[in-house]
């Protein structure tokens, strides 16, 4: 018995012992750990810091500036001095300005619509594994492979009214004997812009349908054709929903990309005949060209609360159908 009593206190002295040093290791490990997750915020920060500086120096400073520049009367050679709403009053009174609006709206729902129709129709037809769908699906691309440049100069080359292909055409064939100045009549003008920005840009919405599509789980198919469902019901049941986030994005981005467009109608008509063609990139250009860099720094700004609007329904319409 004597013997064990000299243990015990052994055994609790060296606990009580033991206790301090392991609240100073557990405080050690806690400070080790918050400067561990500390010295990770800050190596992720620096990896993060120089995208963000491009994004600052690349993006945000030449928009906030361009911004700017749309509330002065600023000038080649001169700074200008603020002048406020000036610039937006003056174009706002501009019959220019009125038929660039009425004229990028026409271009930009116009051709969405045309795009979409193409591209899911051949996105559908391609999706069926047709013979040859490989080479078909290539083909399909080239008009979006190709330069900007060279595709709406062939389109001009096309459109010309001597020696035009589309003229040579209707002309040789019989189905329209008389010569068109497709580009040079503001009846024909638009139409004339329109199938060459729905050639170049279909290609996008095709391949973007397309891999929506292949997505698209083949038991869904099955189980609704055998709950007795037609294609066209198929269609809309399974089809549709499947592919309709793609349909919003690709929408948004082509609208945008449309709107902002700037070679498609100034290779073919520069805005003319009479400003038939006119939209907000060429009417900028044309500031930039009489040097009144606050005027055609307004009109570029003056497309923002559209494209905004664009993107804000677009966003809105994704979430409520996810929600």
């Amino acid at each position: 018995m004597q013997q064990g009593r000299p243990r015990r206190r052994n055994r609790v002295s060296r606990g009580s012992a033991m206790s301090p040093i392991s609240i100073d290791d557990q405080a050690a490990a806690r400070r080790r750990g918050i400067s561990g997750r500390l010295r990770a915020k800050i190596f992720a920060y620096a990896l993060v810091a120089p995208v963000v500086a491009l994004i600052l120096g690349l993006v945000a400073y030449p928009f906030l500036y361009a911004i700017y520049v749309a509330f002065t009367n600023r000038v080649v050679g001169n700074d200008g001095e603020w002048v406020g709403l000036a610039n937006f009053r003056y174009l706002a009174g501009t019959a220019i300005f009125a038929s660039a609006i009425h004229n990028t709206v026409l271009l930009v729902v116009v051709t969405s619509l045309l795009k979409l129709g193409l591209g899911l129709g051949l996105a559908l037809l391609v999706n069926q594994h047709i013979p040859g769908h490989g080479f078909f699906r290539a083909l399909l691309m080239l008009p979006w492979a190709m330069p900007t440049f060279v595709a709406f100069l062939t389109w001009r080359v096309l459109y010309q009214p001597i020696g035009g292909g589309i003229n040579l055409i209707l002309t040789e064939t019989g189905i329209y004997p008389h010569i068109v100045d497709w580009l040079g009549q503001s009846s024909t003008a638009m139409p004339a812009v329109i199938v060459a920005s729905v050639w170049r840009g279909f290609p996008f919405w095709f391949v973007s349908i397309l891999a929506a599509l292949q997505s698209i789980p083949k038991d869904l198919h099955d189980a609704a054709r055998v709950d007795g469902a037609n294609a066209l019901q198929r269609f809309f049941a399974v089809t549709l929903p499947g592919i309709l986030q793609v349909l919003i994005v690709t929408a948004l981005l082509s609208s945008i990309w449309t709107a902002n467009a700037f070679e498609h109608v100034w290779l073919l008509t520069q805005g003319g005949p009479s400003d038939a063609t006119m939209v907000f990139p060429v009417l900028a250009y044309f500031g930039m060209q009489t040097q009144r860099i606050g005027e055609a720094a307004a009109v570029s700004v003056a497309m923002l609360p559209v494209l905004a609007i664009l993107v804000i329904a677009a966003t809105v319409f994704m979430q409520k159908d996810e929600d």
